[in-house]
């Protein structure tokens, strides 16, 4: 076998193993985060100057801007976080990066995760196997940690080793003297380097070589920085494949937000990189400019001399020698300020445009169809401190008639799955159904929780019957998604079982479903207008009395039916289970427009 082949099937190995433990991560998430892990990052990223915060920590705690970034996506895919909370988070990434990249310059100490994700996979197993779903999702989550990271250290490991090789690069200074235009090449070239190492921390080390070793002048490496913080993103893009619309914005805003500075940065760069210059020679050990006059100046053989560890006697070379080191460390403290600055004034200026970001990244990324636009998120209940109580039962009584309008939206799915035939499409469609009855359930915990905290604030008896009434109809729509649920299974069950439903039994169950469907339709017109007339509630009766008179009508003729060979009798039990369970539907309908207009509890 050819050596790159083998080489390039490594490379798309690695990016399949990273992506694996990003969805395994990702599912393990959701399972076990329940609404602790979502309160806790809640409360953490309640406005956009904590968010910031929390990027930060996170980012110097682990030690990779890509590793945060990649779980602020896997987060904004399970749920856990919104958008513009994400966005905040992804800001304080990148100056938590610059922390990192201190560190190392000042201290050559960096963790490397992937050392330890042997040990976890061993932690996980245990965990997997164990038959307490909880221990299982934490195993899962370890799993898909362990796989992300191992996957990001075998990218790094399957492509070229420019930073052991640094000459390959040597060819670069022959495009430093084009004025701006040598600068726009540089951003790029940064940007192309770190794609393919994966790391900004690598490139950035890959830089500082170039630049010590007086290849390209400090205004060239300066502009690989800013490449480079362009080239970081792609990782989180990489991961946000698989994911959602939200998650794919989150990691667009994340390309946006270095573009964005990037741009900015570039249309003051010098001015700026004088500033950064004037900082280092004032406080620091000197001017990073002089590197590569210094280099410059002297003969090939010289500067072999010095940068040799050979001990030299002659004074004149010591001298030059130690002038040598000086330089070098004024440029790496230069580049290592010129990093940090551009990532905490991007913030700074940054920061207050938070919702445009949500805007624009919307407007590029849109779902392809409505379902494709749903994750767990609050629409009208707030995660930060409670409004006035009357406010705050204005906001559930919304967020509880958003609720009904999704799983009118999951009956929809229903119906389109009954007829579904093409198996992949059957499988989207139905993968979407279970992930609307998830959100269905965080759903009913969100509200519930809210109305019990504005339930210990200070209320007259009408509001607090008011509290109980909205819990009733918040249980009750809960198990309008578990039975929109069931019946997506029973079709499953069908098709699994390879019945076949005759036209007569088709018929039937698309007159089961209108019925329902208008059911569903009069009680949301009821959550929207809660001030509905007395009148209204003679609709839902009625149609909640077709459908128990439809379903004892279908019963009856099943057993005729059943009994005279026109279909085989497990066909018949589908059949009836769907049936069965769209009357149970009704019901839960009904309960909930007599808590609503009835006030019965």
């Amino acid at each position: 076998m050819d050596y790159s082949f083998f080489d390039f099937l490594t490379l798309i190995g690695s990016l399949g193993l990273f992506l694996y433990g990003m969805k395994i991560m990702s599912e393990g998430l959701q399972k076990i985060a329940g609404d602790k892990l979502r309160s806790i990052l809640s409360a953490m990223t309640t406005n956009r100057f904590t968010g910031v915060l929390t990027g930060v920590l996170i980012t110097a705690l682990i030690q990779s801007s890509s590793a945060t970034t990649v779980m602020v996506v896997s987060f904004v895919n399970a749920g856990l976080l919104s958008l513009a909370q994400s966005i905040g988070v992804i800001m304080g990434a990148n100056v938590g990066t610059t922390v990192t990249a201190w560190i190392i310059s000042l201290f050559g100490f960096k963790v490397d995760i992937s050392a330890f994700a042997i040990p976890l996979i061993g932690l996980s197993i245990p965990l997997i196997f164990s038959e307490k779903s909880r221990r299982k999702s934490i195993g899962e989550f370890l799993l898909g940690f362990s796989f992300l990271f191992m996957g990001l250290a075998y990218l790094k490991e399957s492509v070229p080793d420019l930073q052991s090789n640094p000459q390959i690069l040597a060819f670069l200074q022959n495009y430093t003297s084009m004025g701006y235009l040598s600068l726009l090449i540089f951003l790029g070239i940064g940007s192309i380097l770190t794609i393919i190492v994966q790391s900004s921390s690598a490139t950035v080390a890959i830089t500082l070589i170039m630049c010590t070793k007086g290849w390209i002048p400090y205004d060239m490496a300066a502009a690989m920085i800013l490449g480079e913080n362009i080239g970081t993103t792609i990782t989180a893009n990489i991961a946000a494949i698989p994911a959602n619309v939200s998650a794919k914005r989150a990691a667009i805003a994340h390309l946006m937000f270095n573009v964005f500075g990037v741009i900015w940065v570039m249309t003051l760069f010098y001015p700026f990189t004088r500033l950064v210059t004037w900082i280092v020679s004032s406080f620091g050990p000197g001017d990073p400019h002089q590197m590569s006059q210094f280099l410059a100046s002297l003969d090939p053989r010289t500067i072999s001399l010095i940068t040799s560890n050979a001990e030299l006697t002659d004074p004149k070379l010591v001298e030059l020698q130690k002038q040598l080191l000086s330089l070098q460390v004024s440029v790496s403290y230069g580049l290592s300020l010129f990093h940090t600055m551009f990532n905490i004034l991007n913030v700074t200026i940054m920061i207050w445009f938070v919702k445009f970001y949500v805007y624009v990244c919307s407007a590029v990324i849109k779902p392809k169809n409505v379902a494709e636009e749903e994750e767990f998120q609050l629409r009208y209940i707030p995660s930060g401190m409670l409004s006035t109580s009357e406010l705050s039962l204005m906001q559930a009584k919304k967020e509880i008639a958003v609720y009904g309008d999704r799983t009118y939206r999951m009956l929809g799915m229903v119906k389109e799955l009954f007829y579904e035939k093409d198996e992949d499409k059957f499988l989207k469609i139905y993968s979407r159904i279970e992930k609307y009855e998830s959100i269905s359930d965080r759903m009913e915990v969100e509200i519930a929780n809210y109305l019990t905290f504005v339930a210990e604030g200070r209320l007259s008896s009408e509001s607090k019957e008011e509290i109980r009434i909205m819990l009733r109809a918040v249980t009750e729509i809960e198990s309008i998604a578990d039975s929109c649920n069931n019946l997506a299974r029973a079709i499953k069950r069908r098709n699994e079982g390879k019945g076949e439903f005759t036209e007569s039994l088709n018929h039937n169950m698309d007159q089961m479903f209108a019925i329902v469907d208008q059911a569903l339709q009069q009680m949301n017109v009821i959550l929207h207008k809660p001030e509905a007339v007395h009148d209204d509630i003679n609709i839902s009766y009625n149609v909640e009395n077709e459908i128990n008179n439809y379903r004892n009508q279908l019963k009856i003729k099943n057993m005729e039916d059943v009994n005279n060979k026109a279909y085989d009798y497990q066909v018949g039990v589908y059949y009836m289970d769907m049936v069965a369970e769209c009357e149970k539907l009704g019901d839960y309908v009904l309960n909930v427009v007599q808590a609503v207009i009835e006030k019965k509890i």
